[in-house]
This record gives structure tokens, C-alpha cells and sequence, in this order.
């Protein structure tokens, strides 16, 4: 079989230059309806990449995703947020973008076709076959995501994908390949809007079940954030309250000594 990009086909509505804002808006609503249907079906699929990374994590690997433009954004997003979520360490869970941290907020030109940068950028943290490489391209194409999901195989690294066309390039390359087909974009091949909206669902449920199953979640609470701000510690003292049934200037008390849900929790149990 032949492959078909289907990120790059024509949309299927016609004169968008000519419709109303609202029949913008109401439009491309209803491209964005079909994506959590999408996400759905690769279920499997995602369910077979968190297995691995969970194994990865509780063995003392790492998670990372390495991708370009848009897909490298989302990878780093989503890495960016476990630390302050979930309390693990920066470390733990690494975004990678072609072009590197310039590349965050600015094009940088032909960043993504390097085939050689991606696996010198893994490189730089001292990967090993006790991480999982995540490669994160809409199209399934991008030479920077392919020759180092490549280069891991070689080297016995575990690989996944996040991709929007069946049979990609990239799918080849990947043990785990994870295939979300949302069809031709409003735009076409604007692949930030539907495939980005795609790749965004899959990321928030591999790092979320993941964090869960390796135990930094406690009961649907997020125990083990970082307090940063007002609104977070006002968070914690009542998550506090709800497990532990005290007074709040007890919880406040016991947040501000140790800083911490969970441990501000183990430690009333263990010894009030």
C-alpha cells in the first residue's frame, strides 16, 4: 500500500476567504468534533506506548519526545508541565525541538529536514536503552524525528510515534507507533489545527496515566505538585483538609513545615 498524505490533502471546504466569521467559527468546530473520535480509536495503540513508558520510568529511565515546529512545541509543553504537576524531576521527562530552544517561539529554517541533528540533540543527554524516544510529526515525515527514532532502534532504544497519516515513514521506525488520522485540515495542511489538536489529546493521556501509574497521583488529587502560587497552596491546605478532616490553620501549618501534600499528609497519620 502506497502511502497517502492525508495531512496534506485538500480541505474539504472551499472559499474559506468568503464565509462569515461565524461560519468560520461554526466550521471549524465541527472539523475539531472528529478528533477525540480519532484519538479513540488508536486507544490501543497509546495504551501500548503508556505500558512501555511506565516500565521505562519505574526502572529508572526516562521519557522524551523530540519533534519540529508545532509537534516539537506541543512534546516540550507537555514535558514542561509533569515537574510542577507531579513533582518529578525536570529530568525525568525531556522535550526536544529541532532548532532547539530558539526554535520554541521562531521558525528556524530548515531545522526539521537535518536528518543527522535529531539523533546529536538525544545524544546530548546521554540517552540508553533504559529511556523511551517519542517522535512527534503530524505528517510522519519529518526527516530530523525519523533518522533518530532510527538511530535509537539501531542503538536498542525504545521507540513510539504520534502521527496523523497511516503507514508513514515515521510508523516504520517506531515500535510503537501511535496513528491518529483526522483527515485533511480547514486549512490545508495546516497541520496545527486538527493534527495539533490530535497530537495535544494523546500527550496530555500518555504523561497523565503515566504519572498516575507510577504512583504521583493519590486518589485524583495531584499530592506531589510544586506550590508556586497563592492559588496552589490555597489547593494543597484543602487537599489537606479533605484527606485528613482538620482545621485549616492546621493544614496551613502543616503545608508551609513540609511543603508538600503527600508528606505534609504522612506525617500528621504517623504521628498526631
Amino acid at each position: 500500500m502506497s502511502f497517502i498524505k492525508i495531512t496534506e490533502q485538500s480541505s474539504k471546504y472551499n472559499d474559506l476567504d468568503k464565509m462569515s466569521i461565524n461560519e468560520l467559527l461554526t466550521n471549524i468546530n465541527q472539523e475539531d468534533i472528529s478528533v477525540p473520535l480519532a484519538v479513540q480509536k488508536a486507544i490501543p495503540q497509546i495504551e501500548a506506548t503508556v505500558v512501555q513508558v511506565v516500565s521505562k520510568l519505574n526502572n529508572g529511565g526516562r521519557l522524551f519526545y523530540i519533534g519540529a515546529g508545532t509537534s516539537g512545541r506541543l512534546g516540550i509543553l507537555d514535558a514542561s508541565e509533569c515537574p510542577p504537576t507531579y513533582g518529578v524531576s525536570p529530568d525525568l521527562v525531556i522535550g526536544i525541538i529541532a532548532g532547539g530552544d530558539y526554535a520554541i517561539r521562531h521558525a528556524v529554517e530548515n531545522a526539521e529536514d537535518n536528518p543527522l541533528q535529531g539523533w546529536e540533540d538525544l545524544l546530548q543527554h546521554n540517552i540508553s536503552n533504559k529511556d523511551i524516544i517519542i517522535g512527534i510529526a503530524a505528517s510522519g515525515t519529518t526527516p530530523y524525528v525519523i533518522k533518530a527514532l532510527e538511530k535509537c532502534q539501531e542503538n536498542k532504544i525504545t521507540t513510539s510515534c504520534i502521527i496523523c497519516n497511516l503507514e508513514s515513514p515515521l510508523a516504520k521506525v517506531a515500535d510503537y507507533p501511535i496513528e491518529v488520522v483526522v483527515g485533511p485540515e480547514f486549512v490545508t495542511g495546516s497541520s496545527r489545527m486538527k493534527a495539533g489538536t490530535a497530537q495535544k489529546l494523546v500527550l496530555n493521556m500518555i504523561s497523565t496515566s503515566s504519572m498516575i501509574q507510577i504512583g504521583r497521583v493519590k486518589g485524583n488529587k495531584m499530592v506531589d505538585m510544586k506550590m508556586t502560587n497563592a492559588k496552589l497552596q490555597e489547593r494543597g491546605i484543602q487537599m489537606i483538609i479533605d484527606e485528613l478532616q482538620i482545621e485549616y490553620s492546621i493544614a496551613a501549618q502543616l503545608l508551609k513545615e513540609h511543603q508538600n501534600v503527600r508528606t505534609a499528609i504522612e506525617y500528621y497519620k504517623t504521628n498526631i
